[in-house]
């Protein structure tokens, strides 16, 4: 286990915390979710309610090292003050570190909160720049990371900065890191694993990990298709990962080596054009009529995973069935997510699209764990280290 912010003395000392704040805004600038905020707060308000002087810091989109007010993070100032129910000060400096701030930081009395400027405004923050990694550090004693959506990437808020500064995680970090780690590797059985989305490449790396693991695999989404053309099946104009037809028909048979249930569709919903309203019917996963493209698993798949899902000890879901976004093609998530909710299973959503289906559909509080990194949650259940949780050291260390 990592150390967290309960394993150092934070009372009196100036903690400056990686946090993801990485928020979708309306064209006004407003906050449209904030659960990337509330998941912060339990790290924040311990910091406060132990006397330490806490300097916030995230990014925010994409401004790619230039300073690009849209990306602002005076929202995010604004919406940590009502929910801490204090004023948290917003250093609005561009240059996120300056004099100024210096000074600010060097001013805040006990139990205060300040928040920096879009860390991304900053091209050093995405190359991990040694001197912006310093300039950093220069305004704290001990560095929290919290921040697990970005615990992937080597940069100098999440990486280069803990070479500089006693280094801890936060609550949100501890969390992620228990419920994927013990899902992944010490699971109440059967382990099931539930993967969606487009393409078999993007999952390659997480399909090889969790055939080591599970007892079953169950794949839908695009990148079902894939593993029908392996199989010979006609698709129509469904999506299909082309260079990895053979990698699919590959991973079916380590599957069976294995012991493990690579579980397909049986049928499929597949419709005349990618469009909601297209006409559209259900057809066996090997009769796909040869001009229609299949959007979502069929009520028999459904059936069928939700049965399996329903005798699981532990199940890890990442990507969707099918194009959830269109109501048309939704029913196939939809029942994977009721399925969750209803199994008394430990249910661990691996962000991205699954959280946001899971969210969509009203089942967000029957989860177990709900990641907040999509990227990470995927690199994490790839069995890669995340440069973000290496440079923190083991308790005890």
């Amino acid at each position: 286990m990592k150390r967290t912010v309960r394993d150092i003395d934070v009372t009196g000392k100036r903690v400056i915390v990686r946090c993801d704040f990485n928020v979708p805004t309306d064209s006004d600038g407003k906050i449209t979710d904030e659960t990337r905020i509330v998941g912060a707060l339990p790290t924040i308000r311990y910091l406060t309610e132990q006397g330490a002087k806490t300097i916030l810091m995230s990014h925010m989109g994409r401004p790619d090292g230039e300073v690009d007010m849209k990306y602002t993070l005076r929202p995010v100032a604004e919406s940590l003050s009502a929910h801490l129910g204090r004023d948290v000060l917003f250093a609005a400096s561009p240059a996120v570190v300056d004099d100024e701030v210096r000074a600010a930081a060097a001013g805040l009395e006990q139990g205060q909160v300040m928040l920096l400027e879009n860390l991304r405004f900053r091209k050093e923050e995405t190359k991990n720049g040694a001197d912006f990694a310093k300039e950093l550090a220069g305004l704290a004693d001990i560095w929290v990371n919290d921040a697990f959506g970005t615990a992937h990437r080597a940069h100098a808020s999440t990486a280069g900065i803990a070479d500089l500064l006693p280094a801890v995680s936060g609550f949100l970090i501890e969390k992620e890191v228990k419920f994927l780690g013990d899902a992944v590797e010490h699971p109440k059985r059967p382990l099931v694993a539930v993967l969606g989305g487009a393409k078999v490449g993007d999952k390659i790396p997480v399909i090889e990990n969790l055939l080591t693991k599970v007892d079953s695999l169950l794949i839908g989404g695009g990148m079902a298709y894939t593993f029908f053309k392996a199989r010979g099946y006609e698709i129509g104009a469904s999506i299909l990962d082309e260079k990895n037809i053979a990698l699919a028909a590959s991973l079916e048979k380590t599957a069976k080596e294995k012991g493990v249930a690579l579980v397909l569709p049986i049928d499929v919903k597949a419709a005349a054009a990618f469009d909601n309203d297209a006409e559209s019917a259900y057809y066996d996963a090997d009769d796909i009529p040869a001009d229609r493209m299949g959007l979502d698993i069929g009520p028999k798949s459904a059936e069928m995973f939700a049965r399996i899902i329903k005798s699981a000890g532990t199940v890890i879901w990442n990507g969707p069935m099918g194009v959830f976004e269109m109501p048309s093609f939704a029913e196939g998530t939809k029942a994977v997510a009721s399925a969750l909710a209803s199994s008394g299973a430990v249910t661990v959503i691996g962000g991205g699209d699954s959280a946001a289906a899971v969210e969509q559909f009203g089942f967000g509080d029957k989860m177990t764990h709900i990641s907040t990194g999509g990227g990470a949650s995927l690199e994490f259940l790839e069995g890669r280290t995340l440069p973000g949780i290496a440079v923190i050291p083991d308790k005890g260390e």
